[in-house]
């Protein structure tokens, strides 16, 4: 089997699907997405990452939720990402797109914003974004109270979806930790997942291109941070 993946480790739908692979065990090539798109815009003319390369089934797939989909299938008899159970299942598919609208576009709109031309930022479309970033918070706290994960009782596509988003939302509209405890206790179990805690390594050395600066304690819920302390 011969998965390659175009992405880039500090793009949130890349990290996505990367804590997938990880958490399934798949063996991978990554091949690093970087200015120029021209290659990738002839496997998938929206030139968009991440896209998976399938050489032995000859597919390529774009987007992030059809990629964990596609290699949930590739690895029967592990952890499966979406459950067996159609009920479970139908969970894990609706949080998925819980993160994606409702977190990681709002999310995209106010870094978007910073990378505008000045004199054309759009100010009332990021405060909207930080609008629905609080409804969606109250949201996901509240299905978070009465289970371990986003999706039911076990990590599904939905917690991948989940983590990158939340871990740039902390750094640029963070929760209030005081009403939404339980966010704070999912963030920092996801940190905990050994899948998580690769990506976020994999993608420290690329933190610079941010647009927006990191808050000095936006590493303050990772396991190794708290033992040190």
């Amino acid at each position: 089997m011969t998965l390659i993946l175009y992405q880039h480790p500090f793009a949130s739908y890349c990290q996505k699907a990367l804590i997938a692979l990880h958490e399934l065990g798949l063996p991978f090539e990554s091949h690093l997405v970087e200015g120029d798109r021209e290659e990738l815009a002839r496997l998938w003319p929206m030139a968009a990452i991440p896209v998976l390369r399938d050489d032995d089934a000859g597919l390529v797939l774009p987007e992030s939720t059809t990629i964990i989909e596609y290699l949930d299938a590739l690895a029967p008899g592990g952890p499966a990402l979406v459950p067996p159970d159609a009920g479970a299942a139908l969970q894990a598919r609706l949080w998925d797109r819980f993160a994606d609208q409702h977190l990681a576009t709002p999310m995209q709109k106010i870094v978007g914003d910073r990378l505008r031309p000045a004199g054309r930022e759009d100010p009332e479309g990021v405060a909207e974004a930080r609008r629905r970033l609080d409804i969606a918070y109250a949201v996901l706290d509240a299905r978070l109270a009465e289970r371990p994960w986003a999706g039911g009782e076990t990590f599904t596509l939905a917690d991948c979806a989940a983590f990158p988003v939340l871990f740039y939302t902390r750094a640029i509209h963070r929760w209030d930790v005081g009403v939404h405890g339980n966010i704070t206790r999912y963030h920092r179990d996801l940190l905990s997942r050994a899948s998580v805690a690769r990506v976020v390594e994999e993608a420290r050395p690329y933190r610079h291109v941010f647009p927006l600066p990191w808050p000095a304690d936006q590493d303050e819920l990772e396991p190794s941070k708290e033992r040190s302390e």
